[in-house]
């Protein structure tokens, strides 16, 4: 993935610049608000252009801070069984720590595109860009186009920015195939039928460097495709649905893989071929009447993921290396979670991800690496809320076995609090 980014003072210099100069006397907004139902979702993303409009950009600051309790040190923690997808995995550092804090500029270029930009502060202080692109707003029969950096429309969570996530941290099965999150640079385009009934199609072609895929900038052409399809509606006056599924096509290209081999010696491999994936997903909300001091949402998403190719092992010759052959690893996973919120502003959760190590086929290298054949779960329960309109407090507490013959008990307090103008999300 290509990420221009500043360290230290330098990176937290250059956001407070941003933030302070660009950062207009607007309403404070709530983010946080999940509006996945269908029926309402342009006409909310409508909504939100209508007032970008009076602020040009419109501006939207994230503030979000975590405090990380760990029985087990957060350096040696892994996904016993797969490949490692990149920085944005595992359960974070201990203590107190800076969340991603995200500020985000958008607004009408003119009466046929939209345009917006979102850089983040890491934990790592580092700034980063999340997504910078522009996207048409009045094309015929349902269509949109967008271009530029965008999170993948591959299944349900993968699309939404963390913030607006119900748990602290990404599910197992996004930290094990996605790396936390899937970027693509690209093109993006989506066809809302003319049914009553809310169906969608969707297609991306774009460069595929992030993870699983892995590209720097060696080919002209794309790297990387997806093709979504999406449908849902209404129960009655108090539920409503959403289901989908997706694909995902990439190549990588001497992907780095760092691990530990079956001599007990680190040793740094690249993986080149293809990844493919499958994702079902869906989402079932009930609200009384639309009534918002009650409500339950219930989402789940299903990912199976094939790669085949060549495994280049122990490139710099630290062990029994280098030697390179052939690659083939069929895995699966799947996360389940319930929201409950049972009063204004409070909600209780409950998750559960499970990963299945599936086969993998290490061919001349299976005496040099180990196929681990762990299931690594996790457990996760929440407690969060929100007094306002623009803030929410979180406690998690999540029984974490993805390392094979490791528990590690995770707890965590976050905070969040939203300041600028309203942006929509399609959730």
């Amino acid at each position: 993935m290509l990420t221009q980014h500043l360290t230290g003072r330098t990176a937290f210099a250059a956001f407070a610049l941003i933030a302070c100069t660009a950062l207009p006397a607007t309403a404070l907004a709530n983010e946080h608000d999940h509006h996945d139902e269908h029926e309402h979702e342009h006409e909310h993303e409508h909504h939100a252009h209508a007032q970008d409009k009076r602020v040009n950009p419109a501006i939207s600051l994230v503030l979000n801070g975590t405090y990380t309790n760990l029985s087990k040190d957060p350096a040696q923690w892994q996904i016993s069984g797969f490949v490692p997808g990149g920085e944005e995995v595992g359960p974070g550092s201990r203590g107190f720590s800076l969340g991603e804090s995200e500020l985000t500029l958008s607004a009408h270029i003119d009466q046929w595109l939209y345009g917006a930009l979102t850089v983040a502060v890491t934990p790592e202080d580092e700034i980063e860009t999340e997504e910078a692109f522009i996207e048409t707003t009045a094309l015929p029969g349902g269509l949109r186009l967008k271009a530029g950096r965008f999170l993948g429309a591959v299944g349900h969570l993968n699309a939404q920015h963390a913030h607006t996530w119900d748990f602290v941290d990404a599910p197992l099965t996004h930290q094990a195939f996605f790396g936390g999150h899937y970027r693509q640079e690209g093109v993006q385009g989506t066809w809302r039928l003319p049914t009553e009934r809310f169906i969608e199609l969707g297609a991306e072609l774009g460069r595929g460097s992030s993870f699983p895929g892995h590209d720097e900038g060696s080919r002209n052409g794309a790297g990387a495709i997806t093709l979504t399809a999406h449908t849902g509606g209404e129960l009655g006056h108090s539920h409503s649905w959403r289901a989908g599924a997706s694909w995902l096509q990439t190549r990588a290209q001497d992907r780095p893989w760092e691990t530990t081999d079956a001599f007990d010696t680190e040793v740094s491999n690249a993986f080149t071929g293809r990844s493919r994936m499958w994702v079902l997903d869906g989402v079932w909300k009930w609200a009384p009447h639309g009534h918002r001091g009650r409500s339950f949402k219930l989402q789940g998403e299903y990912f199976r993921r094939v790669e085949s190719g060549e495994l280049n092992y122990d490139l710099d010759g630290a062990s029994a290396g280098p030697l390179s052959d052939a690659y083939r690893s069929r895995q699966s996973g799947w996360y389940l979670q319930g929201v409950y919120q049972f009063a204004p502003g409070w909600r209780v959760g409950l998750r559960q991800d499970r990963l299945d190590p599936g086969t993998v086929k290490l061919a001349g290298n299976s005496d040099n690496l180990l196929a681990s054949q762990h299931a690594p779960r996790r457990s996760s329960v929440m407690l969060d809320w929100g007094p306002a309109e623009n803030q929410r407090w979180r406690l998690q507490l999540s029984r974490d076995h993805a390392q094979e013959g490791v528990k590690d008990t995770q707890v965590y307090l976050q905070y969040q609090v939203n300041l600028g103008a309203l942006r929509a999300h399609s959730h």
